[in-house]
């Protein structure tokens, strides 16, 4: 598949195996899809990444410069992935061993955020509209809404819907474990449960 075909656009250097290549993508120079490899509508991506076998990747999903989705990941629908991000999938990576049953999925929900060179372990799912900061180290799942930085990441507060940190005290608390917020950037409430 190269060329335009479907509304799409596959750069000329890009190499794309896979048929299941959703309209309007774009795909830029020296990207590498491998057969097998879902990508939705709409989805942006960039110079040199590379989408291994069976990785599933759904719509309006930008993923930026340099960055390696191998198989077990699935990346849902509105997903942004900073330039350099990397992804893992063998908990015990051994360069004499590999096995099928290594493999360690990991899921991206739908509207989280992962910043440039971040890492994220195998295993793990990151939850709705959650934020991963730049450079940060992810070894285990993370809420909906919930912004996480640092080496190893930590979760240092919540984050709206439009990627502006929740701050002060929510507006109201239930006790059946939800508080609401309200974004002081864009003004719309933000249920969290915790």
């Amino acid at each position: 598949m190269q060329g335009e075909s479907n509304s799409n656009y596959v750069h000329p250097t890009a190499i794309v195996e896979s048929e299941m290549i959703g309209e309007g993508t774009k795909i830029w120079h020296f990207a590498h899809v491998r057969k097998g490899s879902k990508i939705g509508k709409n989805c942006s991506i960039g110079k040199s990444v590379y989408i291994d076998i069976d990785a599933e990747i759904g719509s309006n999903v930008k993923i930026q410069n340099f960055v390696s989705i191998y198989k077990g990941v699935i990346i849902e629908d509105d997903v942004f992935v900073g330039p350099s991000a990397t992804f893992t999938n063998d908990l015990y990576p051994r360069a004499f061993i590999w096995e099928e049953e290594r493999v360690s999925a990991t899921r991206i929900s739908r509207g989280a955020s992962i910043g440039a060179n971040a890492t994220l372990v195998c295993g793990i799912t990151v939850g709705q509209y959650a934020m991963i900061g730049a450079g940060s180290v992810v070894t285990k799942d993370v809420p909906p809404f919930a912004l996480v930085l640092g080496n190893p990441g930590r979760q240092k507060g919540w984050v709206c819907y439009c990627g502006h940190r929740l701050k002060g005290d929510a507006t109201q608390s239930s006790g059946n474990g939800k508080t609401v917020y309200k974004c002081p950037a864009c003004g719309k409430s933000v249920v969290i449960t915790k």
